[in-house]
């Protein structure tokens, strides 16, 4: 039975499945926030320690600017919404990427949030933000020069937005499509990675489980016979 720690998700589909209900992309993305609540209510009661969503990639600035701030405004009036029901839960909330480019409104949503959540124990959820793993790799490397330090692997690991915490045992992405999207590159080199036909607003509880039973009996090697 492999222990399960971290399980981080590819959102794929969103948009496809607004198009396929005549609603438009923005309407998948309200949706893909509903099957985002339940897949951390799942969690939960799984009691998986890390979650990681992969919400909005460096890449996905080339998408309309009206999509983008259709985001953003999501982003801000759950959390705005929810927070209360957050912390309650027991859930702790953390950012990963640059936020650098975020509205001041945003920002301080996104800082606020943290600094309410930062004590909770039972669930953290990574958020993946302007995230890109090309651009964290890069920047462990600049501040280990800056700092002078010998470049070790542990020394890089420590120097990523993941820091202190385990690599993903899973990698799940939804969409039909069978690649990375440059995600966590560097922390996925030795996870199991499911790849789905379902649009992210159809995953629920069932795909999850079934998922993480095969994980269960799933051999893994790391390099050993």
């Amino acid at each position: 039975m492999n222990k399960l720690n971290h399980i981080a998700f590819i959102m794929d589909g969103n948009g496809r499945w607004g198009k396929k209900k005549k609603r438009g992309r923005n309407y998948g993305h309200l949706q893909g926030v509903k099957t985002v609540e339940k897949v951390v209510q799942d969690s939960l009661k799984l009691k998986i320690p890390i979650i990681t969503f992969y919400v909005f990639s460096t890449e996905n600035w080339k998408r309309p600017k009206g999509e983008i701030n259709f985001l953003f405004n999501l982003i801000a009036s759950y959390f705005k919404k929810e927070i209360e029901n957050v912390t309650k839960n027991g859930i702790k909330i953390n950012i990963l990427g640059n936020t650098f480019f975020f509205s001041k409104s945003l920002k301080k949503i996104l800082n606020d949030t943290i600094k309410k959540t930062a004590k909770n124990k039972k669930l953290i959820v990574n958020l993946a933000l302007n995230y890109g793993s090309k651009n964290e790799i890069k920047n462990a490397f600049i501040k280990l020069k800056k700092n002078r330090s010998k470049v070790t692997e542990s020394k890089i690991r420590k120097s990523l937005y993941t820091r202190n915490q385990p690599d993903p045992d899973i990698l799940i992405r939804t969409g039909g499509q069978k690649r990375l999207s440059n995600f966590m590159l560097w922390q996925l080199a030795y996870s199991e990675l499911y790849f789905l036909d379902k649009l992210w607003p159809d995953f629920n509880g069932s795909d999850l489980r079934k998922i993480i039973k095969n994980y269960r009996s799933t051999k893994r090697n790391f390099g050993k016979i």
